[in-house]
């Protein structure tokens, strides 16, 4: 993107989720948030630099967790380096994929989905997935504990790998590796919030 040009990313106002249903942490009710979520006549493109403070909104952010399944359930994982976007979440470990949707993602274009699109983007920016795979989304994230988490709302993609064949494309993501989900979830010391709610939402013991 040239210097002089404003990244405007993909936001709802903060009352339509609320309106859908709030909660704190994890839902697993898909069917009940992505069709008002994802509705073009609710979807805006604003200035990031304005929302990233602005708590009327919410940037719809896809968080994509990679999973292979061998002898028992691994998920790759990964340090966030200085040169990725949110700079509040610098050096932190992350088990999710994703970033913001930008304006940029349509291409011109009124007949795709910006937000699947964006996704596709992300992945495709920050890892060479070398395995197929299947995808569904799983829940949603919110944490309006924490001054990142006021303004964002992330949707949780788990995407399960045939065989744990994942390389970094960008230099930031840094220290990576399939590791198992039992090992995270003893200690999740350093790792950014979302992954502690959903490793712990989709992994954890009831």
């Amino acid at each position: 993107m040239p210097m002089s040009e404003v990244e405007r990313v993909l936001v709802v106002p903060t009352e339509l989720f609320h309106r859908l249903g709030y909660f704190q942490g994890f839902s697993r009710e898909v069917d009940r948030y992505l069709p008002g979520l994802l509705d073009a006549g609710q979807m805006s493109f604003r200035p990031r630099s304005e929302v990233e403070q602005d708590p009327s909104f919410k940037q719809l952010i896809p968080y994509v967790i990679l999973r292979h399944r061998d002898k028992v359930d691994c998920v790759f994982q990964y340090t966030r380096g200085t040169g990725m976007g949110e700079g509040r979440l610098h050096t932190k470990r992350s088990v999710g994929i994703g970033g913001h949707i930008s304006l940029s993602d349509l291409g011109g274009r009124t007949d795709v989905n910006p937000y699947l699109e964006g996704m596709r983007r992300e992945l495709d920016e920050e890892v060479i997935l070398e395995s197929p795979y299947t995808s569904r989304c799983v829940g949603l994230i919110n944490d309006d504990q924490t001054e990142v988490g006021k303004v964002h709302l992330g949707l949780a993609h788990l995407f399960d790998l045939e065989e744990p064949r994942v390389r970094p494309r960008e230099d930031d993501v840094i220290e990576c590796s399939f590791r198992p989900v039992a090992d995270i979830l003893a200690d999740m010391t350093g790792f950014e919030t979302w992954s502690e709610i959903c490793m712990r939402a989709l992994f954890g013991k009831a």
